[in-house]
């Protein structure tokens, strides 16, 4: 069996007390026992939606393993006094596991985006590693009437890995609706991932990741779409955390 991890709670999502190399083994251990983990990220945007749709929540707190991907969430984390060690963000640790599994000959699986984003992120990787780590891929372009065929053909895929690259919270509900039907021992949700390796959108430079800005390089990237989610998900953000600071003290 694998050990049980250290958690902390920040509005009521139970999170890993973990950092990226802890995580990375946790889940190596996992895959070697053939132990389902389903893992998701959380940032301060998830956490608002969850508390405010029941179904993304629920979906959300069945996974196994969740992780801070913002700096935001790590920030906070410290303000409200159970500090975590570092963010895991998404696509950190999908780029970790790739490297994983080309060590270790696992395969993985690639699902979402457009057919030709999809398709160049395993060029990429091959090109990186080898084809040996492919089980196969799907687009994320499909219907609810299509969803267990794609699930059947990942679970035939003999991956052991699974990367789901569609947006929240219709990954959370795939996951959590078919991820017995998968049954391969480590599935994630990578939103935007898929984008960022096919350079189809470019991440944040480093200086900005570390200051907890990335969501102002999406703002300059796209700033029509981008700006009022933002401006209310940040602003959300900030005032559920200071009602759960100021309820745990006593007056």
């Amino acid at each position: 069996m694998i050990n049980n991890i250290k958690t902390i709670e920040i509005l009521n999502c139970t999170i890993a007390n973990m950092t990226l190399k802890e995580t990375v083994n946790y889940i190596d251990n996992a895959i070697e026992l053939k132990q389902q983990i389903h893992q998701t990220s959380v940032n301060a945007a998830k956490l608002v939606y969850m508390n405010q749709n029941d179904d993304l929540k629920a979906d959300v707190l069945s996974s196994n393993l969740i992780n801070a991907d913002g700096m935001s969430v790590v920030w906070t984390s410290r303000f409200l006094g159970k500090p975590l060690p570092e963010r895991v963000t998404g696509i950190d640790l999908m780029q970790n596991l790739i490297k994983l599994a080309a060590e270790k000959n696992y395969k993985v699986f690639f699902l979402g985006a457009e057919e030709q984003i999809v398709k160049k992120v395993l060029k990429h990787y091959e090109e990186m590693y080898s084809n040996n780590i492919i089980a196969g891929y799907h687009n994320g372009y499909f219907n609810k009437d299509e969803e267990e065929k794609v699930a059947l053909q990942i679970s035939k895929s003999g991956a052991d890995i699974l990367f789901v690259a569609i947006s929240s919270p219709a990954k959370e509900l795939f996951l959590n609706r078919y991820k017995n039907i998968i049954n391969i021992p480590f599935i994630m949700g990578v939103g935007g991932s898929f984008d960022v390796i096919a350079g189809k959108v470019s991440r944040a430079p480093l200086w900005m990741q570390n200051y907890g800005l990335e969501w102002l390089y999406r703002i300059i990237q796209e700033p029509k779409r981008m700006w009022k989610r933002y401006l209310y998900t940040n602003t959300m953000f900030i005032w559920l955390i200071m009602k759960e600071k100021f309820e745990t003290i006593k007056f």
